[in-house]
């Protein structure tokens, strides 16, 4: 059964949407000023009460110090951590030492070296792109395919005319969209409804 996070959630009509649609995951992209998808803490607070429950929100990180990431948890704000940076298997050991929710890290993926690597992450969850999230291009997915028996979140790409093959072809354990989602840089309502009706549709 894939399940379906969207990403880059920052408008209060962007968790309207999600919570109509009702993905599994949301994902706030959280103080990485790079970004144009990034929000500050009290956004993110502010958004996750609006959010329906039962709807996991995900908070999106690129090297952030330990303290940040453990206020997102500690204030309910997020109820997962996704590591997108430089993070070492060190570090993630180190918040799981500290934090009681899981921890998806980020890989990106060019060739089986980098899957070998990433299968050997202690983090609970693994996620497949192909480097810089949100720019809505994939991967070769060859290069995961039939490769890990762990669950990964696909990301890279992905729209909703594209997830039935995705779910396919590689079964990842989740798909993971945020420009595929959106028109003219901002969430769209109906390919976030299309996006979570087609994994729905997978998964009859």
């Amino acid at each position: 059964m894939t399940k379906i996070k969207i990403c880059g959630l920052k408008r209060p009509e962007d968790i309207d949407f999600v919570n109509e649609a009702r993905p599994d995951y949301v994902g706030f992209i959280l103080e990485v000023p790079f970004s144009r998808r990034s929000i500050s803490l009290a956004e993110a607070k502010a958004l996750k009460k609006r959010l329906r429950p039962g709807i996991i929100p995900v908070g999106v990180f690129v090297d952030a110090p330990l303290p940040v990431i453990a206020e997102a948890v500690g204030e309910g704000i997020i109820e997962m951590v996704q590591l997108h940076g430089r993070e070492s298997d060190p570090d993630i050991l180190r918040l799981r030492s500290r934090l009681s929710v899981p921890i998806l890290k980020a890989y990106r993926i060019t060739g089986p070296e980098d899957v070998t690597r990433a299968v050997q992450s202690p983090a609970d969850y693994l996620l497949f792109d192909h480097g810089n999230g949100g720019t809505g291009t994939a991967f070769d997915w060859s290069l995961v395919k039939d490769k890990t028996s762990r669950p990964f979140f696909l990301a890279g790409g992905l729209r909703p005319e594209t997830i039935p093959e995705a779910i396919q072809k590689i079964h990842p354990w989740a798909v993971d969209l945020s420009s595929g989602v959106e028109t003219e840089g901002k969430k769209d309502r109906q390919k976030i409804l299309a996006a979570v009706a087609a994994v729905r549709s997978c998964n009859i």
